[in-house]
């Protein structure tokens, strides 16, 4: 999970982009297993979303990897009334953009790939961090004393 204050810094960079491409409808960023880290998506169901942005990059992943093509770094969806485009947010996170039909695509990769590059720095850098104290080394266990070949009362 990502800490409240990073949580706060995420928002601020999706709040960030939306103002700059004013055609954006939506941003979220989740983690790679589906969970959001933080959203700013009015009008849609922002949990549905991040579970089909996991399961996209499942296929995503699975593609570039059959096909060599490296790692993950974004997919674009066009659909009739618009685009959805997700962007590799650092190790553990996504990026996902919902646009207006009419949007610049260049425009949307540009901002998509500089926002998923600080997203991933931030979200990377919370996980990177010991959120709780490392648990103290275990007892060794005790070794079982060497069996005696005689008795003790032959001797």
């Amino acid at each position: 999970m990502v800490p409240e204050a990073e949580v706060k810094d995420v928002l601020d960079e999706l709040q960030r982009l939306r103002a700059r491409v004013p055609l954006l409808t939506g941003a979220l960023a989740a983690s790679t297993d589906g969970l959001i880290v933080a959203q700013d998506t009015p009008g849609i169901e922002a949990e549905g979303v991040a579970a089909l942005t996991a399961a996209a990059l499942g296929v995503s992943i699975r593609m570039t990897d059959a096909t060599g093509r490296g790692g993950f770094r974004e997919l674009l969806i066009r659909g009739e009334s618009g685009y959805i485009a997700t962007y590799a947010a650092g190790s553990s996170a996504v990026l996902t953009l919902l646009a207006e039909d009419r949007i610049n695509v260049g425009r949307l990769h540009l901002e998509g790939r500089r926002a998923g590059a600080r997203i991933g720095e931030v979200v990377d850098a919370a996980q990177d961090r010991p959120d709780r104290p490392v648990p103290p080394p275990r007892p060794q266990q005790a070794r079982a004393l060497p069996r005696r070949t005689t008795p003790p009362d032959a001797t």
